[in-house]
């Protein structure tokens, strides 16, 4: 199958086969830009104290100072400290009504430092200048349940994991096009269930389903380009193409969330049009490599055939020679996600890819997530971060289509890397420089996210292709679920999470540089085809 490309050239590079597979394949990664950050929205604390029951019956006066003031630093690190009323105490409510009771004026006749607190005993009150409503607000996720939310996101990367671990292999086993679509429909459907879900635990059942669903078919559509198309149209697509799409599903999610401030309905208006996918089914083909690749000929050739009556151009009467004909005679064994531990030249190279993954799904996560740090409206700081990534799937598509692999991944990781370790030098004073600088971070490291996928696929053999892909995806969710806790470190240090994110962000660029390179050379179709490690 070495000639693969060589024998479908017939084809040619953009007919309207390829344009129209190309197309919907990117189309269907459009709900994984916003599923994934979706909980930005859906999951935000907006401001909140406890509830003062009417039946209370206090003062005014007693009323509006039944807060306790808390010291809290700003949101910058060079900002004062200020007071702030506490979200999770207030004081007591019998020792409030008896000095109401008794007209005795807070601040003046009774010391408010010296009255007892406690918990918010009746709940709470929610700002919904905002949000009409989140889950947060909904089931109260609040002070002592806080770390609920938080948890709420790692049930959706727990998802990914599990689907990472399983979608992979049966993509291999049973066809990509099968796996896309079934997967589809579990995101689809799980995504609408959450809309009805009663409670906390259900939603985040829901949501780790919904986590399966998202990156099982994510990685089937990737797979899929991949095979079907051929130098040049393979590079457009991996690089830019499926990466721009799922940017926009992204820059959807922040302004959908402006116009709908309430949770259910949000989620709603992100589901619904997913059930247009449906008719896809009938203009997206199953890889027609993987089809020879599984001895499955006249499967194959019929796809291709069909191919090129939609471009207008004719067929040879044979389309593959007799030795790649033969493979229909031959019982293929099965491939496992083992095979990539199996022999020491695939061991090293997944070794070095999963550790690669996971430095990269820390940075991109935290970088992402750290925007709700940024000053400004959420809803803004939100679609920068989504925009950021236009531009820098554009370069790593013009890197990679003319630049060495391994220059391309390590010199992005450069970029990201070293632009983060700079902030901390910053001025407090200057906080548009530092912003811009962690822009220019996000831009290095989301371009790098870009590479790796293709680079990853160009490197493992087509009967192992997808399964490889779903490790690296696995292996990259102890990064993505591990991403908030580094930004849970400006509790200690403002600084700390660039200085830990930049500098294994850069060791990433120098361990990428043991990769092989791939630049120029086929797909390989079997492990006795991968380049040898290192590279």
């Amino acid at each position: 199958m070495a000639d693969y490309e060589e024998s479908v050239s017939f084809l040619g590079h953009w007919g309207p086969f390829q344009r129209t597979v190309f197309l919907l394949l990117c189309l269907t990664t459009v709900p994984n830009g916003f599923s994934g950050l979706s909980i930005v929205f859906l999951g935000d604390t907006p401001p909140h104290r406890c509830l003062v029951p009417a039946e209370a019956n206090l003062s005014a006066a007693w009323r509006n100072l039944s807060i306790p003031l808390l010291l809290q630093r700003g949101g910058g690190g060079g900002d004062p400290v200020v007071l702030v009323p506490s979200e999770c105490s207030r004081y007591s409510l019998e020792a409030m009504k008896s000095f109401s009771d008794r007209g005795l004026v807070p601040g003046v006749d009774v010391n408010l430092s010296q009255v007892q607190t406690e918990g918010c005993l009746d709940g709470w009150e929610y700002d919904h200048s905002t949000y009409i409503s989140t889950i947060v607000s909904e089931w109260d996720l609040v002070c002592d349940d806080k770390w609920k939310n938080p948890l709420t996101s790692s049930f959706f990367f727990l998802g990914i994991l599990a689907g990472s671990l399983i979608s992979g292999q049966l993509a291999d086993r049973f066809g990509r096009k099968i796996v896309l679509f079934a997967t589809l429909a579990v995101q689809t459907v799980f995504s609408f269930l959450q809309i009805f879900s009663p409670s906390w635990p259900v939603f985040c059942t829901m949501f780790f389903i919904v986590g399966m669903g998202n990156i099982s078919n994510y990685m089937a559509a990737f797979v899929l380009g991949m095979e079907t198309f051929i130098p040049p149209v393979r590079t457009v697509f991996s690089t830019i193409g499926i990466c721009v799409f799922f940017g926009l599903g992204f820059m959807l999610l922040p302004l959908a969330a402006y116009f709908i401030r309430d949770w259910r309905m949000l989620l709603l208006f992100l589901t619904a049009p997913c059930v247009l996918f449906l008719p896809f089914w009938w203009f997206i083909p199953e890889s027609p490599r993987w089809l020879l690749s599984q001895g499955r000929v006249e499967e194959a050739e019929a796809i291709l055939r069909q191919a090129a009556r939609k471009n207008k151009v004719e067929a040879p009467r044979v389309i593959f020679t007799a030795s790649q004909v033969d493979l229909k005679s031959t019982k293929r064994p099965n491939q496992s996600i083992c095979d990539l531990l199996r022999t020491r030249n695939i061991r090293g190279l997944s070794l070095t890819l999963w550790l690669v993954w996971t430095i990269l799904n820390i940075s991109y996560f935290a970088l992402s997530l750290n925007t709700s740090n940024l000053h400004g409206s959420v809803f803004f700081n939100c679609f920068l971060s989504a925009a950021i990534e236009m531009p820098a799937y554009t370069t790593a598509w013009l890197m990679f289509r003319c630049l060495p692999r391994r220059f391309c991944l390590s010199s992005t990781f450069f970029l990201g890397g070293v632009v983060l370790l700079f902030i901390q030098y910053i001025p407090p004073d200057m906080t548009s420089v530092a912003i811009a600088l962690e822009m220019v971070g996000k831009f290095g490291v989301t371009a790098a996210f870009s590479i790796v996928y293709a680079y990853s696929a160009e490197l493992y053999p087509t009967v192992l292709r997808n399964t490889a892909l779903g490790a690296c995806s696995m292996a990259a969710r102890v990064g993505s679920i591990s991403a908030p806790y580094f930004i849970y470190l400006r509790s200690y240090s403002v600084m700390l999470p660039y200085i830990l994110i930049g500098t294994i962000t850069t060791l990433s660029g120098l361990i990428s540089l043991l990769l092989p390179e791939s630049y120029g050379m086929p797909l390989p179709d079997t492990i006795s085809h991968m380049q040898r490690f290192p590279g």
